[in-house]
């Protein structure tokens, strides 16, 4: 499986709209083809180089498994006409917030996504470790693609 960006490639710096020193919105993810086992797809953004250590960034989940991308600028809404659900990101915000590390390092920013047999029981707002513990034992897929930011 493969997750791709039509805004960076893997390894490669996430242009400074997606950031905290730009516009703040979500990159545009094209999401890997599901199996048939898979019934919703879910997605951590997470940066592990955070000085406290690893930050959230987004957290998604129950998103129909027949979609083929996330749009660019997703809206920050807790629940989608679509069922999908946001969680709540380390920023104590519903959605995408970009990478804001401290000036001076360059951090990676891993987008990972998961492939779910089921429905989850968990409701908007959930946190990075509620949605993994929901999954456990229900991933049939995963990828992930990495970006990197260094502040200015």
């Amino acid at each position: 499986m493969i997750l791709a960006s039509n805004a960076f490639n893997q390894n490669e710096m996430i242009p400074k709209k997606y950031t905290c020193q730009g516009e703040n919105i979500s990159p545009g993810l094209k999401l890997p083809i599901m199996s048939d086992k898979a019934k919703t797809i879910a997605l951590i953004m997470d940066d592990p180089d955070a000085p406290s250590g690893t930050f959230v960034h987004w957290v998604l989940y129950n998103m129909p498994a027949y979609n083929f991308e996330i749009d660019e600028n997703f809206p920050k809404k807790e629940k989608l006409i679509d069922g999908t659900l946001q969680g709540k990101n380390d920023f104590d915000d519903i959605g995408y917030d970009g990478p804001c590390p401290p000036p001076g390092s360059t951090h990676r920013y891993y987008f990972k996504v998961y492939g779910v047999d089921k429905f989850l029981d968990l409701p908007a707002g959930a946190t990075k470790k509620q949605l993994e513990a929901a999954m456990k034992g229900h991933i049939v897929e995963q990828a992930e693609l990495i970006g990197l930011y260094r502040k200015s």
